[in-house]
């Protein structure tokens, strides 16, 4: 059996994100021999192309992480109808300079949650986008536009029973993405 080592990008900041606790949630619905680890992207400096021959500790930790996983699991949040910039930045930091794109390849899953009635769905668009541009098999359907309700989660932050079969379909598409598109 092989072993999946996972990052997931989770494109929001916030302590109380419910993108970030959707990304905890998901750990417990993938097998055991995935292993999804989170990748930290709120110490990453703005990205600045003349910094690109000596690039920050905190980006060099990033690119070698993403180096390492056999997949990728963006779970972003939706701000202004597009992706939080702090995603964009660990974006276009990992996939510089030119010809070092750490992302190429990489098959990968996106998924999100707003409280808005259509999820993150143009956030989720507009990373389908970049991603398609930087070479990373993207996980097309199902889609998964989540809408933050009270009973999405349940008391141990698992996900609740009214999203369960929908989200366990969902990761098990992604599993199956990650196995046919794996490097």
């Amino acid at each position: 059996m092989s072993h999946y080592i996972i990052a997931v990008v989770v494109g929001s900041l916030r302590r109380d994100s419910f993108n970030r606790k959707l990304a905890n949630a998901l750990v417990k619905l993938a097998p055991p021999e995935f292993s999804l680890q989170p990748v930290e992207i709120g110490d990453l400096p703005l990205y600045n192309q003349d910094d690109d021959a000596n690039p920050a500790e905190s980006v060099k930790r990033l690119k070698a992480e993403i180096m390492a996983a056999q997949g990728l699991l963006f779970v972003t949040a939706e701000y202004n109808r597009s992706i939080p910039g702090v995603l964009k930045n660990a974006i276009d930091h990992a996939s510089r300079p030119y010809g070092q794109n750490a992302w190429k390849g990489k098959p990968a899953g996106v998924i999100g949650v707003s409280v808005g009635a259509i999820g993150t769905a143009m956030a989720q668009q507009h990373l389908r986008n970049i991603l398609a541009y930087l070479d990373v098999p993207t996980l097309g359907q199902p889609e998964a536009f989540i809408q933050a309700k009270e009973e999405l989660f349940d008391q141990a932050g698992d996900i609740g029973a009214d999203s369960s079969n929908f989200l366990q379909d969902w990761m098990d598409r992604y599993v199956a993405w990650v196995k046919k598109h794996g490097v």
